[in-house]
């Protein structure tokens, strides 16, 4: 499907450096000739995601995403292919012109607006309704929280009614289909009720998006019905894992820092005392993707979850996905209450304001909430505290950073420097033994016995596309002796054709062949080829040994694969794997 004309779309490949690109989503540090970084599609603390600047393509080891810039734009914000190229021409300054698409295509285009258009009919639907008599009681409960009109309108806030179908009916005197209605999570259907709303007898929170587009709802029931709060299904709109309530107010508001909270009325709530830069999660933990959407606007967060068990468990779980996107993270006392909007109803914004001043560093929390677990009149437990203490001291990067957090933690504890210093050496130390004594893997490798049982010769195949792709001197003597129709495996012949296509043009760029690959497993594969890291090797010495025994492999593997589907019936099928096998024991490959 075209959608624009490819030179344009190179054009904007071109000036969309895809370590520039990637780095404004993600936290990016360079090892060795890649940078890597968390990868943003799967819930992960580790860098499995490696981004390689010269061929301009990203690869995650862990969950397989990967691909070329307008796939990365494409999946992190959940863009059709047109919608990237637009963002990634709109940041390189790129005038983009109309463009003609088929009606198949100009559906799928304008499926997500359809929905967004949908979500925003609804809103004003629940808005309305909220001043009918059905909404009477949604009205009062949004009054008993001590909501100003203003606030209601600002968060347009809103009732589904106390009847099953209505907005159904509303959004199909609109002329919108029963399949648009599924797609858009406003309505479900089952055998026994046909069509109906999915919200009902609910006070509504539309989630808005960076943008201020609706793009999906919460509600929160009227009674005791269960769940107390539901959100809208996953759409081609709402990814709540990528998203935060509040974000299109909070983004604006030109604080030092954003504000995270449980719950939508904490947002709210905070908003209307004059904390705007307050965003909530969306009914889920706290996800590595929302830290990076943070790290955009600030770069220090501060929690306010509930002062309960529960609240003190989901802060635990955020500390570490905020520093890891490079977030500093302080934890708001709100103790006796237990929520900000408790808090802020019972001593004003004033005082909460004092709180915020004094929220306490997320390491020192973490060793409140620590210090729990242990019995400090018992000095073995105390002992046992202070060993957990030197490993969380060696979290932070030798230098400056960690000895002033030892020189705190010592005054905190009565320590003199020298012997928090000491302890936490020793540890090093001890930790130090354990990793060396740790048979190593490569962090962005397959796991050990998927490796064993890769085969030797899929592994060759690759391996050569890998170091084709890499470099056109490379490729030219490589392709001396090994041509596309070597490779056995579908993938990599695909490959080598696409790779010779290119270079007939006299000029190597793999990433622009990354969409003549089939979606999904085909393009992960692919992917993973062309960012795989090449071997390091000493000297020209090694690389060219190392380059003729995988050549010699490939060959190999051909004239076994070719031999294993032959006709035996076909003599010359037979005379001519003969004489290949003949070539090859008189082969001498010459790299220069």
């Amino acid at each position: 499907m075209s959608y624009y004309s490819q030179e344009l779309v190179e054009e904007i490949r071109s000036r969309s450096d895809i370590v520039d690109v990637v780095s404004g989503y993600v936290r990016l540090q360079r090892k060795g000739s890649n940078y890597v970084g968390v990868c943003p599609f799967h819930n992960d603390r580790n860098p499995s995601m490696s981004v390689n600047q010269p061929r301009q393509m990203y690869h995650c080891f862990s969950c397989g995403a990967g691909g070329d810039v307008f796939k990365f734009v494409m999946e992190y914000e959940n863009l059709t292919f047109p919608e990237a190229v637009k963002v990634l021409a709109d940041r390189a300054g790129i005038e983009l012109p109309e463009r003609d698409s088929s009606p198949e295509a100009k559906r799928q285009s304008d499926l997500k607006e359809q929905i967004l258009e949908m979500n925003r009919l609804a809103a004003k639907y629940y808005y309305y309704m909220l001043r009918q008599p059905d909404g009477r009681q949604g009205l009062e409960y949004l009054k008993g929280r001590e909501l100003s009109d203003d606030t209601i309108r600002r968060f347009g806030l809103g009732c589904s009614s106390k009847r099953g179908s209505d907005l159904y009916r509303y959004l199909k005197s609109k002329g919108y289909s029963d399949g648009l209605l599924k797609e858009s999570g406003l309505v479900q259907a089952d055998e026994k009720r046909g069509m109906y709303d999915k919200f009902w007898n609910r006070v509504m929170f539309p989630i808005m998006d960076a943008r201020s587009r609706v793009i999906g709802f919460g509600g929160r029931v009227m009674g005791d019905a269960k769940p107390k709060y539901l959100n809208s299904p996953e759409t081609k709109v709402f990814d709540k894992s990528r998203n935060l309530y509040g974000l299109h107010l909070a983004r604006v508001s030109r604080k030092p820092n954003m504000i995270l909270c449980e719950g939508y009325m904490d947002v709210i709530a905070m908003h209307q005392a004059g904390f705007n830069q307050a965003v909530a999660s969306l009914g889920t933990a706290f996800t590595q993707q929302q830290s990076v959407i943070l790290k955009r606007y600030t770069d220090e967060v501060l929690l306010t979850y509930d002062s309960d068990e529960a609240g003190i468990r989901a802060a635990m779980r955020a500390i570490p996905i905020l520093k890891e996107a490079g977030l500093r993270a302080k934890v708001i006392n709100m103790e006796p209450y237990k929520d900000p909007d408790e808090f802020i109803k019972a001593l004003g914004a004033e005082e909460f304001q004092k709180r915020i001043d004094g929220a306490e560093s997320s390491f020192f929390f973490e060793l409140r909430v620590l210090e729990r677990q242990y019995d400090f009149r018992e000095p073995e437990s105390k002992t046992a505290f202070f060993r957990e203490l030197s490993k969380k001291l060696l979290e932070f990067e030798a230098g400056i950073e960690r000895n002033n957090y030892i020189e705190a933690a010592a005054a905190r504890y009565h320590l003199t420097y020298d012997q928090l210093m000491g302890m936490v050496s020793r540890t090093g130390e001890q930790l130090g033994d354990v990793r060396r004594q740790t048979p190593s893997e490569n962090p962005f490798g397959e796991p050990k016995k998927r490796r064993q049982k890769e085969d030797a010769g899929l592994k060759s195949q690759r391996l050569l596309i890998t170091w084709m792709s890499s470099d056109e001197r490379l490729y030219r003597s490589i392709a001396r002796y090994v041509s596309p129709e070597e490779f056995t495996d579908e993938l990599c012949r695909k490959a080598a054709v696409l790779l010779a296509g290119q270079m007939e043009t006299g000029r190597l760029n793999p990433a622009a062949l990354f969409r003549q690959f089939e979606e999904g497993e085909e393009q992960q594969r692919a992917a993973a080829m062309f960012n795989d890291t090449i071997p390091t090797l000493r000297s020209r010495e090694e690389e060219e040994k190392a380059l003729q025994e995988t050549i010699l492999r490939v060959k190999q593997n051909s004239i076994a694969w070719q031999t294993e589907h032959m006709d035996p019936g076909d003599m010359d099928a037979l005379r001519a794997i003969v004489q290949k096998r003949r070539e090859i024991e008189k082969l001498h490959i010459s790299l220069d």
